[in-house]
């Protein structure tokens, strides 16, 4: 079966690993802020902190916007749950924008038809989350622009993105948001096992988002409310949580940034070649902005033009048959029983999201994908759907 993702796992990063096991510091070491410092220097941010998955990154980012109970949150309507469920674990109330049906990102019309009407109302967000789906960018300049008409403040959920590039910023610089957010599940660009980590350019969100991952403790005289009692003296000043990532996964983290570039580079020639196979065909694929770079985590087609005898779920019950192990990224938040139960979220408010639902695949795209294995799944869809 060929998976829709998988790590790419070298000699070099299985040294890194080991030598951290023969180390002193599995965790807490110093291999992290390695790792950290590695990756603010690649997305030109100033701060990064390393957590234990892009879900806790999260989580920490709303709470350092001081996101909390009678606050609003928006994001986008087709993402994973993390993107909407970090809201909620502060306490805030979660609403979604449909998405733009060409680029899969969070549509920004839509975003400012809400903004308009929820000024009227005094229901404006607190905090917007938008998502840069597959590894596309968001609009992130215009998403900016609203922000300080409305006063939102922005966390961009980058957990399929890092490496890519909007303009000529590297997405994860933070030029256009408060804080960003990647993953390194594995089969994320680069993989930590688990892992993720908040970039920032704000010195205040930087230190918030340290302190919280680590229990709320600290050893800094600056911040200690009384006079240290010794050199082990410590204390907890705010709730935080134990989000820590291990120096294990730091150091395949850290060892995964030197394939970086070849990783995009072979991601993008994978998609290239897909869109060359598909665009004489009735398969919609992704559109990718202007003067942006993708990331390429997922390759989503979409197949609405087909013989209505078959449906989507044939096709895709089909290709999995044929060896193919396609997934589905991802199911409107909004559908889910969850958050059924919480407001009656009307599906029609959402067409272009419920029509992406009906109509999307997404298909195997990773590092490792050989010629061979590629051109049997451009041909295996094309033979369903021609």
């Amino acid at each position: 079966m060929i998976p829709y993702g998988r790590q790419s796992i070298s000699q070099d990063d299985i040294d890194a690993v080991v030598s951290v096991l023969n180390s002193d510091f599995l965790t807490q070491g110093p291999v992290v802020p390695s790792f950290e410092s590695a990756v603010k220097k690649i997305v030109e941010s100033k701060f990064a902190i390393a957590v234990n998955s892009a879900t806790s990154a999260l989580h920490l980012a709303c709470l350092s916007l001081g996101v909390g109970k009678g606050d609003l949150v928006w994001t986008s309507a087709i993402t994973f749950v993390a993107s909407a469920n970090c809201a909620l674990y502060c306490g805030a109330s979660v609403d979604f924008i449909d998405i733009d049906e060409r680029t899969y990102n969070l549509c920004v019309n839509s975003l400012e038809e809400k903004l308009v009407k929820a000024k009227k109302t005094g229901k404006l967000p607190k905090v917007v989350i938008p998502v840069h789906l597959c590894g596309q960018s968001c609009d992130m300049e215009r998403i900016y622009q609203l922000s300080l008409k409305y006063g939102f403040k922005i966390i961009e959920d980058a957990s399929h993105s890092i490496g890519g590039r909007y303009y000529e910023n590297p997405i994860g610089s933070c030029k256009f948001s408060h804080v960003s957010v990647f993953s390194f599940h594995p089969v994320k660009i680069i993989t930590s096992a688990e892992g993720g980590m908040c970039t920032t350019n704000d010195p205040v969100l930087a230190r918030k988002i340290s302190l919280l991952r680590t229990h709320g403790i600290t050893r800094d005289q600056k911040e200690l409310a009384n006079n240290s009692e010794g050199p082990w003296y410590y204390e907890q000043i705010s709730l935080g949580f134990n989000y820590r990532m291990t120096d294990l996964q730091a150091a395949l983290g850290l060892s995964q940034l030197d394939r970086l570039e070849q990783f995009i580079s072979r991601r993008n020639l994978i998609a290239d070649r897909y869109i060359d196979d598909f665009n004489n065909s009735k398969i919609i694929f992704q559109k990718v902005i202007e003067n942006t770079l993708s990331a390429y985590h997922l390759f989503v087609i979409q197949i609405e033009e087909i013989d209505a005898a078959r449906s989507k779920k044939e096709i895709f019950e089909e290709l999995r048959e044929m060896g193919i192990n396609v997934n589905l990224h991802y199911i409107p938040v909004y559908r889910h029983p969850y958050y059924q139960s919480l407001k009656t979220f009307k599906f029609e408010d959402f067409p272009n999201a419920e029509k992406y639902y009906s109509t999307a695949i997404s298909i195997p795209i990773f590092p490792d994908l050989d010629e061979k294995d590629r051109l049997y799944i451009s041909t295996s869809v094309l033979s369903l759907v021609r």
